[in-house]
């Protein structure tokens, strides 16, 4: 493979500049401090003249959530009294916070996943939640504007994302290619309220990932959880996401789990950290057919099963998956029908230490016929294939990842990643069809405040085919996000 001499020209003058910029960060925290004593100082006087005010008014009515949660009086209108709000945080919203070691990520995932309890995703402050006047209802409104430009030193297959399934092997490899997009931009609206039976959190998120265009609106997110109780569309509870690396490349390592679908789902927490979770899923089965009317059929949803731990070190996730593949053909042909049980599992995890905010995920994967359910290999139909003579067959699949952040200092840190994902060799298949995927990805982020991000990343992506014809890409991105609520 050839590397574009452009590629490490734009390395070289990006991540200097970053890795230089460190230097400031002393001077800057100094700064920092001293604003936020003088601001601390000039609000404790506003406070005591704004009580004396006060003092001879009447506060106004406070709602039920704020008369049983955490109250701060803020200055009213010029010469009025002080109004009482409540402040968001686990304690005043009676939810579990997140025994997990706090951790940043590019593309906050993590914090749209559902959780035994509703307990606080880890890192999550709960900023920007405020309580409906009149009611026990918390709502926030967050997302994040997101910009990536890409350089790939030829033709990665798709273009938005880092796809390695994806890489043509046998064209335009030496001809470069640039892109730049914003569609990762998304909105996330989210309720929390307690009931008689458990806190109700509802989610719904979106981005511009979908069709109708190049920036085509896409429903990522639509559920809710009543106490441990989920249903709707969003994370298969086959996932792990809190053992995704922190890339920015949008999709990730092609063999972590990944599927957005419809499901209901039940969390048991058991105690001391320890919990079980048992999901019914829809996710219909991508095969690969020998006749011409032959289409899959959803006879069953697929079962899931997970056990896992939560410490203050980090998580532990060991996962079943359970599915009945089916298919048939048009009444008026002798193609005939068929199906297969199938299943795999997936063991996942996490690791944080010391105080510098290095972290460690890892994860494995191996079964048949969950193609679907896997990063690089969900809508390549290899669940399974059906001989010419109608027998469906399940394809087994198996690979692992592993990813490594460093914290340089409390601005700057970088991730490594690694992941290869492989599907079993099966003279049904075409030779062009998936054999072996290679991926790997080293990044460096600034952030110098909560509420906005730059990073570049580079990232290698190998594919090779049942015919053992192979093709590689580099690419080069960086990305710039502004948080809306952070």
């Amino acid at each position: 493979m050839r590397i574009p001499t452009r590629s490490f020209c734009l390395a070289a003058v990006l991540l200097p500049g970053a890795v230089a910029a460190q230097t400031r960060d002393a001077t800057q925290d100094a700064e920092l401090q001293r604003l936020r004593q003088t601001v601390e100082m000039l609000t404790a006087r506003i406070q005591a003249l704004e009580s004396g005010q006060a003092s001879t008014a009447q506060p106004a009515p406070a709602s039920p959530a704020q008369s049983a949660t955490a109250v701060v009086a803020v200055p009213g209108a010029v010469g009025g009294p002080a109004q009482p709000i409540a402040v968001a945080s686990p304690e005043a919203m009676k939810v579990k916070p997140s025994p997990l070691p706090a951790r940043d990520t590019f593309d906050e995932d993590d914090q749209a996943t559902a959780r035994a309890d509703n307990e606080v995703p880890p890192g999550d402050d709960l900023e920007g939640f405020f309580v409906i006047p009149g009611t026990e209802t918390w709502l926030r409104l967050g997302g994040y504007a997101k910009l990536d430009a890409m350089f790939d030193s030829g033709d990665a297959g798709v273009t938005d994302e880092f796809v390695p399934s994806s890489i043509p092997v046998d064209g335009g490899r030496d001809s470069s290619r640039f892109n730049m997009h914003a569609r990762q931009t998304r909105l996330t609206f989210e309720g929390r309220r307690n009931t008689d039976a458990g806190q109700l959190r509802f989610l719904i998120q979106n981005d511009f990932f979908g069709s109708g265009g190049s920036y085509g609106y896409r429903l990522r997110h639509a559920w809710g959880q009543l106490g441990n109780t989920y249903v709707g569309f969003g994370w298969s509870a086959f996932m792990d996401l809190d053992s995704g690396p922190d890339t920015l490349d949008f999709a990730g390592p092609p063999a972590s789990p990944f599927a957005r679908l419809a499901s209901v789902r039940q969390y048991f927490p058991l105690g001391n950290g320890n919990q079980l979770i048992l999901a019914a899923e829809h996710r219909a089965p991508e095969l690969q057919f020998s006749g011409v009317t032959q289409r899959s059929r959803t006879a069953a949803p697929n079962l899931v099963l997970a056990a896992r731990h939560e410490a203050g070190w980090g998580s532990l996730q060991a996962s079943g998956l359970l599915r009945y593949l089916a298919y048939d053909s048009a009444q008026d042909s002798n193609e005939g029908s068929d199906s297969a049980t199938a299943g795999g599992l997936a063991l996942s995890g996490t690791w944080g230490w010391g105080d510098n905010g290095n972290y460690l995920v890892f994860g494995a994967v191996g079964g048949q016929g969950i193609a679907a359910f896997i990063g690089d290999l969900g809508g390549v139909n290899v669940d399974g294939v059906v001989d010419p003579q109608g027998d469906l067959q399940v394809l087994q699949q198996y690979g692992g990842w592993l990813g490594y952040t460093h914290h340089w200092t409390q601005r700057w840190r970088s991730t490594l990643t690694y992941s290869r994902l492989y599907l079993e060799r099966d003279p049904l298949l075409d030779p062009s069809v998936f054999r072996r995927s290679d991926y790997a990805a080293a990044n460096i982020i600034w952030q110098p405040a909560p509420s906005w991000s730059w990073g570049a990343e580079l990232l290698y992506g190998k594919l090779q085919e049942q015919s053992g014809a192979s093709g590689d890409v580099f690419r080069l991105q960086t990305a710039l996000k502004y948080d809306f609520v952070r």
